[in-house]
């Protein structure tokens, strides 16, 4: 049932962001809803043979590391090359968000992060209640199957059967969650597990009367590269060779690049990533208090032959660190050749199973009529600019590899230069399948270049749309962008700053030409098409959750919030920015006598936007909280930093007074409009605090458990001006102004909250 305070503020919950700022739906979802009778009501009209779909995904594989797209250089991946020998290879296929989580869930929706809800690891709980390419097949007849890795923190639907990996999972004797909500273990290997439920499904569990889709997602490679004992001796005659990016300085690029903390010279762990035993030997070197997990899951066999293997080559560098033979250069080369082999050991093992599943394919006689995919959810940095992980839109985590084999369809050995990215995995899916597109998915199907020799349509997209939202985890900046054929433009919010590649004449993104005159007019319109993308994609800044957590002032205070009301108890809650949280300093008196005695905790943020305040409360820890109101007051910022359109900020309120009637569906909600700024009425951004508040005013009035109140003429003089007697830099307000805010809002406070009259 749909929630009041959606109907009454025009918007769906966050987690099904479907309207747009002013309340009205957006085309695509309107599409969608008109053609509801195509997506559900006449799906079993398609075509008796409906292709399988083996969907085969792995975490993090870069395409550094496939041979059919690196030509051998570091590896060989035989089977995974079969694929694209034998089918097609896409060299233009990237991803919507270079994390895995929000990868997946972009996959499975069609939609990018800010529209599917899913936008990080570190906060993001995917809502399974939304439309995904395998709900629809499987109403339209096919069986799903889920298997591995799944690392979206909620249950899958959509699936006839799966079988998952917790969280990252484990390489050694990993347990599975099931269906009943039970646990089981298996020993072994993850990979090969993975591999054996695969084809124990095909063999024994499917309905051989359906046609299929059956997703196959292995860990590897993900971190913390645990090789199998197969493979632990794997690549040790010689080194491998190094990225000529290894000692990036980043000098030409954003002082940005600098402070990520995914660095093999600086953040790689002594125990996690390099496989030692024991404390720390060389601080100045690794970074210690992560062992390695996997060593302790082995059993005592499994132990012996990683010890076998592993300690005369640990034992060989202490000693040379000992004897200072080492620089440390060669420290940063030794850590690589530990990290490359590592991780191409498990990549290995991974391709043994592909293999094995393509083997079974081609005996039991499926192949004929199979599509089969094989792609991960991001690419990852095998050293390039000085790093391992991704996020970053750099190539080497930005691209996706992707290669199809579709018999009789697509001709072997074909390669495709069209843009792609994993939103359009879905639609095409669904196309092949028969069933019709929703319209809220926003990738496109490429069917047709499939068909066509891979070769795209004159109507083809000519630039894709990228976001990462940023992390704690690694401290990469949050950041989006766009890239074509040729170019990738960058923006950094924090430092508002541009970046620009030309990847015809600077393929490894050395030198942003942002500031080069002969880029001008290259700058200029890629920006334009920055803004088109990002209006067609729906992106409104003001109602995606975003985090300040690398600040550590505001970290800390989100930290002390959070204990506040998990352990409670609190009865009011005042939630804002810096103007609310000065509560705390001119208006701390106040504070005391009046909202001390009612339990009142102050949620206000200096510098907090909208969005900051939609992160915190949806990460926030409220055990204890039992409010019988909330005050709201939020937006000027949107305002002041950005001049954010009227309506996006309106939409990001609306957002923040829904996430909390959603946490907290009795608690009355006291929404105040933004409060005046500037000296005059002219002044702009008191205009644009003006608009926004006739926004939201028509709004909250549908909501009887939210009541609007404008208060900003408490704050003005007679003729309309601020004075420095009440707001001193014309936004904050003096002790004066508290008084004026307290007084204001004391009996719309006693009627919804059912607080007393204080004396």
């Amino acid at each position: 049932m749909e929630h009041s305070a959606s109907r009454a503020f025009g918007l769906a919950p966050q987690r099904h962001p479907s309207l747009n700022a002013g309340g009205t739906m957006k085309n695509s979802v309107l599409r969608s809803l008109l053609a509801g009778s195509l997506v559900f009501g006449s799906l079993a009209a398609f075509a008796a043979d409906q292709p399988n779909i083996l969907f085969l995904f792995s975490d993090d594989h870069a395409l550094q590391a496939i041979s059919a797209y690196s030509g051998g250089r570091l590896n060989r991946t035989p089977h995974i090359d079969r694929i694209a020998s034998e089918g097609m290879l896409f060299t233009n296929s990237f991803c919507s968000n270079s994390i895995c989580g929000p990868s997946r869930a972009c996959i499975l929706t069609g939609k990018h992060s800010h529209l599917n809800g899913f936008l990080d690891n570190d906060s993001s709980r995917f809502d399974g209640a939304q439309t995904t390419f395998p709900k629809l097949l499987q109403h339209a007849g096919y069986q799903t199957s889920l298997i591995g890795k799944w690392h979206l923190v909620s249950d899958p639907t959509g699936f006839d059967y799966w079988e998952i990996l917790p969280g990252q999972g484990d390489y050694y004797n990993p347990d599975f969650l099931q269906m009943d909500g039970s646990r089981k273990r298996y020993e072994g290997y993850c990979s090969d597990i993975i591999t054996g439920l695969a084809l124990d499904w095909l063999e024994q569990k499917r309905d051989a009367g359906k046609p299929f889709l059956l997703m196959a997602q292995h860990k590897a490679p993900h971190r913390n590269w645990a090789p199998p004992e197969r493979y632990l001796r794997l690549f040790d005659e010689g080194d491998l060779p190094e990225p000529s990016t290894l000692f990036d300085d980043y000098n030409g690029r954003s002082k940005l690049l600098a402070e990520n903390e995914m660095t093999i010279a600086r953040h790689m762990h002594w125990g996690h990533d390099m496989k030692f035993h024991g404390e720390n030997r060389f601080l100045e070197h690794f970074l210690g208090g992560i062992g390695n997990g996997e060593y302790n899951r082995m059993t005592e066999a499994q132990k012996a032959a990683w010890d076998a293997a592993y300690e005369p080559k640990n034992q060989a560098f202490i000693e040379a660190m000992e004897a200072g033979t080492l620089s440390d250069a060669d420290v940063v080369r030794w850590k690589y050749q530990r990290y490359i082999k590592d991780y191409l050991r498990c990549i290995q093992a991974m391709d043994d199973g592909i293999g094995r599943i393509l083997d079974y394919l081609d005996q039991s006689g499926l192949s004929r009529n199979t599509i089969v995919i094989y792609s991960s959810d991001q690419g990852f940095y095998l050293g390039e600019h000085g790093w391992y992980d991704k996020r970053w839109m750099f190539e080497e985590s930005f691209a996706m590899p992707f290669l199809i084999r579709w018999p009789g369809v697509i001709e072997p050995g074909t390669r495709s230069t069209a843009l792609i990215q994993n939103i359009d995995y879905g639609p095409t899916l669904l196309e092949v399948a028969g069933v019709s597109v929703p319209g809220e998915m926003q990738g496109r199907s490429f069917r047709t270049v499939l068909e066509n020799g891979g070769y795209a349509p004159e109507d083809w997209r000519d630039a894709l749309y990228y976001a990462y939202y940023g992390e704690r985890t690694h401290h990469v900046a949050a950041h989006d962008g766009i890239r074509t054929l040729r170019h990738k433009l960058m923006f950094f919010p924090r430092t508002n700053e541009w970046q620009l590649f030309d990847l015809q004449h600077d393929p490894r993104e050395m030198r942003s030409v942002h500031d080069d005159p002969a880029y001008r007019q290259t700058l200029a319109n890629l920006q334009e098409r920055y803004r088109e993308l990002r209006d067609e994609n729906e992106v409104n800044s003001a109602v995606i959750p975003g985090s300040r957590l690398t600040e550590e002032w505001w970290r800390e205070r989100w930290r002390e919030k959070n204990e506040q009301t998990r352990e409670g108890p609190a009865e009011l809650l005042f939630v804002g920015d810096s103007i609310t949280q000065s509560w705390e300093g001119p208006g701390k008196e106040l504070w005391e006598a009046r909202y001390a005695p009612r339990r009142a905790v102050n949620l206000g943020f200096s510098g907090d936007r909208t969005e900051h305040v939609l992160w915190r409360l949806r990460t926030g820890q409220f055990g204890g909280t039992r409010p019988k109101a909330a005050v709201v007051m939020i937006g000027t910022n949107n305002t002041g930093h950005r001049q954010q359109a009227a309506a996006e900020t309106a939409a990001g309120i609306r957002a923040v007074v829904m996430e909390l009637r959603t946490r907290f569906p009795e608690m009355p909600v006291l929404l105040l409009g933004v409060f005046p700024r500037g000296e005059t009425a002219a002044d702009p951004l008191r205009r644009l605090n003006a608009e926004i508040n006739g926004i939201i005013a028509t709004a909250a009035s549908e909501d009887p458990k939210v009541e609007y109140l404008d208060i900003g003429q408490v704050f003005l003089e007679e003729d309309g001006t601020l004075s420095k007697e009440i707001m001193p830099d014309f936004l904050h307000l003096s002790g004066e102004g508290y008084r004026r805010w307290s007084e204001a809002i004391e009996e719309p406070l006693r009627r919804l909250g059912g607080f007393e009259e204080l004396k």
